[in-house]
């Protein structure tokens, strides 16, 4: 039975995890979900009721950055998985502090006691840690790797808070990795717009 992925077209995890999937060339009935009304099947089936999800078989995934280690195990033609324990620390630090600083930035009227400049602060710094690491096409090396494709999703988030204000930046790697990242091949592939998934419908697989 091919795997089911539940995403959601806009949700950084979302891409990610189509990103790696994209690139394993391994083939997933992709249901799409809106967030404001889960399909029931979705809200069985994931523990967390979040996307992505991925079932295969008895097998429920999910997390995100599991879901791209699933597809990238079962088949990496690209070397995403060849990458350092650097690369590992860096994709920790994106998920968890410079996530953070991002929700607190671009969702600041959730969070009526912080400052959201000392928030973008604190995101200006992983983002010029990131431009620092850029000294060649990738993070590590000229071709992407794990951590390239599953910290992008979240720098573009963050971009597109105020794209002027991130263009107007000093981290010349970092912007170059970016524009890069979003007028490639893959990020197109990965974001076709799909109707919302409803039981019954005909099946859509992905990558086509």
């Amino acid at each position: 039975m091919i795997p089911v992925l539940y995403s959601f077209r806009r949700c950084p995890y979302a891409m990610r995890a189509r990103l790696a999937v994209a690139a394993s060339e391994q083939q997933v009935e992709l249901r799409e979900i809106l967030l404001r009304d889960k399909a029931p099947e979705f809200l069985v089936t994931s523990p967390s009721a979040t996307v992505p999800c991925l079932k295969d078989g008895d097998t429920v995934i999910d997390e995100s950055l599991d879901v791209m280690k699933w597809a990238l195990g079962r088949s990496d033609p690209e070397g995403w998985l060849d990458m350092p324990a650097e690369g590992h620390a860096l994709i920790e630090e994106a998920d968890g502090p410079f996530k953070q600083a991002l929700d607190r930035t671009k969702y600041d009227t959730r969070y009526p006691d912080l400052e959201p400049e000392e928030q973008r602060a604190k995101a200006h710094s992983f983002l010029h840690k990131l431009d620092g690491q850029l000294t060649q096409q990738c993070l590590f090396g000229e071709t992407p790797k794990l951590a390239d494709m599953a910290i992008l999703p979240f720098v573009r988030q963050f971009a597109f808070i105020d794209k002027a204000r991130f263009d107007a930046e000093d981290w010349p790697n970092l912007s170059r990795w970016l524009e890069a990242f979003l007028v490639s091949d893959r990020f197109q592939s990965i974001m076709s717009k799909y109707a919302k998934w409803e039981t019954g419908d005909t099946p859509i697989y992905f990558p086509e």
